[in-house]
């Protein structure tokens, strides 16, 4: 359906088809959303956000009601709640979208139990500690609900867990200081976040269905582009503190992007943020050249000129590999 659709918005825009004809080609093809499928966009939509606000509600009902409560009420409230939402999932099933989101909702109350045990026995934990341990705790509901939402979100935790972890003991990383530099804490980040990226998409080119959804994959690919993107620009910046090693891992990882979003499997967005990526650390690298060298109107018209350019080539580029995925 969204190829029916861009093929025919891309003839009238070549003046193939008349401001009449494109209404009527729209509705023979089938490419504008029907109502049952705008039904089933909100009814997916409702049910998501219904499973996030229950949870959510549950933790400002206790920040509202603190003094009021006993501790037996709390943790047996929420404790009843996990159990109620486990047992309809496992009512309901795995492999039906409601049931995920339903094994979410307890996700989310797993981590109220954490937050609440924290605040009632002040048991003196730092931070990091009930992050990891959220994360620990539904890591085989993560393996169990094959849910890519779910993994995300694991791996959004694992990530909190490292930085404030890194904040509260940032000697230990000094192993990985010696080698990067100080930015020990993005190299960190980075290393984790794009080995999960070569995982997820090597499990997902092997078969597992579970695993293909390209938006948790795009997710996680703008984490790591961004990462690694930062990490050259500073190094760019501060290159006698930090040396040569960001811009060239940063090569490495964009043509290892190229190679596999472009010849592998056609990613437009990825590819689109490695032009952006391209860009930021090229305009970097000029106008480092430009204050070792001293500013001037010219060196700013040559910086202009080269932004201009290189988002027009990175523009038509883009653009053809477009035409030639629905060609």
């Amino acid at each position: 359906m969204r190829s029916d659709r861009k093929q025919i918005l891309d003839w009238a825009e070549h003046g193939q088809l008349g401001e009449g004809s494109l209404c009527d080609a729209l509705k023979l093809t089938e490419a504008d959303p029907a109502p049952n499928d705008w039904r089933c966009f909100l009814d997916r939509l409702m049910l998501w956000l219904g499973s996030i606000f229950m949870a959510v509600g549950v933790i400002f009902f206790f920040a509202y009601n603190w003094q009021e409560m006993g501790r037996y009420a709390k943790f047996g409230l929420v404790e009843i709640l996990i159990l109620i939402t486990v047992g309809i999932c496992w009512k309901i099933g795995l492999d039906r979208l409601s049931g995920k989101a339903t094994l979410f909702s307890a996700t989310l109350l797993i981590g109220a139990l954490l937050a609440l045990v924290g605040q009632t026995y002040q048991t003196g934990a730092d931070p990091w500690q009930l992050f990891a341990s959220w994360a620990l705790m539904i890591l085989p509901w993560v393996v169990i609900a094959r849910f890519g939402g779910l993994l995300l979100f694991w791996v959004g935790l694992v990530n909190l867990s490292m930085l404030l972890y890194f904040q509260t003991f940032p000697r230990f990383f000094g192993f990985f200081g010696l080698l990067f530099g100080s930015e020990t804490l993005l190299w960190t980040f980075f290393i984790f976040n794009t080995v999960i990226l070569c995982l997820w998409e090597f499990a997902a080119q092997r078969g597992v269905v579970c695993l293909n959804e390209r938006w948790a994959l795009r997710v996680l690919a703008f984490a790591s582009g961004s990462l690694i993107t930062t990490l050259a620009v500073w190094s760019i910046v501060e290159f006698r503190s930090f040396g040569i090693a960001g811009p060239l891992v940063y090569c490495v990882w964009l043509a290892a992007a190229y190679a596999l979003y472009r010849h592998k499997f056609q990613d437009i967005f990825v590819l689109a943020g490695g032009v952006l990526s391209t860009i930021i650390v090229v305009t970097t690298g000029l106008v480092r050249m430009m204050i070792l060298n001293s500013f001037s109107a010219g060196g700013l018209l040559f910086l202009g000129m080269a932004v201009i350019g290189m988002s027009a080539a990175g523009g038509y580029w883009l653009k053809a590999l477009a035409q030639e995925e629905t060609s």
